[in-house]
């Protein structure tokens, strides 16, 4: 413990440097009495407004930190300062169990979600329906390439690949990926025209004016899409688990339902 402790402090510096004063501020509190949230990218928007409602509160500040689901999990098992994390996927969750960095049928799940495929808003492509045998060549043109996360461990690139395995599709996409560090990165992709065609959650697609869905995933073609929470191991508990209980708040689910979350 004392050595994740060394860490943990090693960690604060690394943000400090990282995000200037801002954020050194944030940190700072944090050693006090408030949170350091790591979070799953797509959650952004939606954690953004409960934070500042759940400071307003007068509970605490929670410091954020957004980035792909593997990113911040092995962040965590570094050492790095996090008192909750919030997965896009259980196998994330349970890797954080397994090295012991989340104690073991503590994590909660919060949220669910759906994979779409969006084109920038001035795309011609139209509607795209997304059965068996369906195919994104001609979406995708000669050149072009299928953003999404990384499948070798971004959850909304995993979704996707099992989905258009299952589908028939993988085959004729998996040379042509656009392979991202998370799911916002992807649908920057898209919003700039940089790829014709991408695979991100339908939250993701909902907070961009700049892109179109196209065409919506069934629900059987993928394992189902759920958000699990816990607090993490040597972080503030007490303080994490009354975070993670203003989550589940009507406020809170208010706000992930604006946002196009299905709660739990």
């Amino acid at each position: 413990m004392a050595f994740l402790k060394r860490i943990r402090h090693l960690w604060v510096l690394v943000l400090l440097l990282s995000f200037g004063p801002g954020m050194g501020s944030g940190i700072a509190a944090s050693a006090v009495n408030d949170l350091v949230v790591f979070a799953a990218a797509s959650t952004t928007n939606a954690l953004g407004e409960i934070g500042t409602l759940y400071e307003a509160r007068g509970m605490g500040h929670v410091t954020f930190s957004f980035a792909s689901s593997s990113t911040l999990a092995k962040q965590i098992e570094s050492g790095a300062p996090a008192d909750v994390f919030l997965s896009a996927d259980a196998p994330w969750m349970t890797y954080l169990e397994e090295k012991q960095r989340v104690a073991p049928g503590q994590a909660q799940d919060l949220l669910s979600n759906r994979i779409v495929l969006i084109v920038p808003v001035d795309s011609p492509t139209k509607a795209i329906e997304i059965k068996p045998g369906v195919s994104l060549v001609a979406a995708l043109g000669r050149d072009g390439r299928l953003a999404t996360g990384d499948p070798e461990h971004v959850p909304v690139g995993k979704y996707g690949q099992k989905a258009l395995e299952k589908l028939g599709a993988w085959a004729a996409v998996k040379d042509r990926l656009a392979p991202m560090k998370d799911v916002r990165a992807a649908l920057v992709m898209v919003e700039r025209a940089e790829a014709p065609l991408g695979l991100v959650y339908a939250t993701d697609a909902a907070v961009s004016k700049k892109v179109r869905v196209v065409g919506t995933f069934p629900a059987d073609s993928h394992a189902p899409i759920v958000y699990p929470v816990a607090a993490v191991s040597g972080g503030k508990m007490d303080a994490a688990k009354q975070f993670m209980a203003f989550l589940k708040s009507p406020e809170a689910r208010a706000i992930f339902v604006k946002y196009g979350f299905d709660v739990r």
